[in-house]
């Protein structure tokens, strides 16, 4: 049976995907922690963009956030600390037909998988990447992050953390080829959805940060945001992030941004008085290593087989 749903963007449309077609697992994040509103949001993106689940992967390392294979109910990868990003690579590469999200956090994704990270936004590949940062070690119980703040009291640090934190959107911004930048937050299920629906269509590698509460071992990192909104600034502007009435509401603290501005882009990144929220910057005509790692995909077996024995008999003496 076919459902007819209505789409904001490209009108009526028929439905054969559900929402229960990509529910996996039972979570077992704590309750209360924002990873809950982040995976509802995949599985409606998923079902409003009709994402064949056979079709569909999530690639993770390790974390409480790196669970989030488990949850989905399409192929997934749950690979190792740090490392999701050369894995969605190597996905990227061979099956070009699939649609690849990428789920890690900030001591995966910052700590141990830096430089995967900066190679993997240099490539351009085609794929969604979901930064979920919640300031803090989680799965391991408290440890220091490269993005805990300053004096924040943790297991490995407990008179405070010694350094200043490592800002992912400056380092992104920073990094040649980069062609897609955002940044949400999870208490706005509205905005997390809109920003992942414009991040999977654009082409090429799609960087979010998501501000991610941690109830447990964070519970107080970003309540000044939560009980004071207009320190939350979203940017808007035609080309950014499509919000609803409703979000737009959530936040009135509103700047216009062009994403094109990757200059401007920076100088909102490293602002400390505000928290801004939307697309920083994007560029559709960034080169992509998808048009050369799908170089051989249509060979034969022997074809293979051949171009093999031709490279070994290169080292003939």
């Amino acid at each position: 049976m076919f459902d007819v749903k209505q789409d904001d963007a490209l009108g009526p449309k028929f439905s054969c995907f559900q929402l229960d077609d990509y529910v996996g697992a039972m979570p077992r994040w704590c309750p209360g922690c924002g990873d809950h509103a982040v995976l509802g949001s995949l599985q409606r993106l998923a079902r409003d963009e009709q994402l064949p689940p056979e079709k569909t992967v999530v690639v993770s390392g390790i974390g409480c956030s790196s669970r989030f294979p488990h949850y989905m109910k399409t192929y997934g990868f749950h690979g190792l600390h740090g490392r999701p990003l050369p894995v969605a690579c190597g996905v990227r590469a061979r099956r070009p037909d699939l649609h690849v999200f990428v789920v890690t956090g900030d001591g995966d994704c910052c700590a141990i998988g830096t430089a995967h990270w900066i190679h993997a936004i240099r490539y351009n590949m085609k794929m969604t990447v979901l930064l979920l940062d919640n300031n803090i070690y989680g799965l391991t119980k408290m440890q220091s992050s490269p993005t805990t703040p300053r004096g924040w009291k943790s297991n490995t640090h407990p008179d405070g953390s010694l350094l200043e934190p490592l800002n992912p959107l400056l380092v992104t911004l920073s990094i040649a080829n980069a062609s897609f930048v955002a940044q949400t937050v999870d208490w706005s299920p509205g905005h997390v959805y809109a920003t992942l629906r414009t991040a999977h269509r654009h082409e090429g590698l799609s960087f979010v940060r998501i501000l991610q509460r941690c109830p447990h071992y964070m519970d107080r990192a970003f309540t000044s945001l939560q009980e004071d909104p207009t320190l939350v600034q979203m940017l808007t502007h035609p080309d950014g992030i499509e919000a609803t009435p409703a979000v737009l509401k959530q936040f009135e603290n509103q700047i216009e941004h062009d994403p094109a501005d990757l200059d401007e882009a920076r100088e909102i990144a490293a602002r400390t008085d505000v928290f801004p929220i939307g697309l920083f910057h994007r560029n559709e005509n960034l080169p992509s290593y998808d048009e050369f790692a799908v170089s051989g995909l249509g060979m034969t077996a022997e074809e293979k087989l051949d171009g093999i024995q031709q490279q070994i008999d290169r080292f003939l003496v």
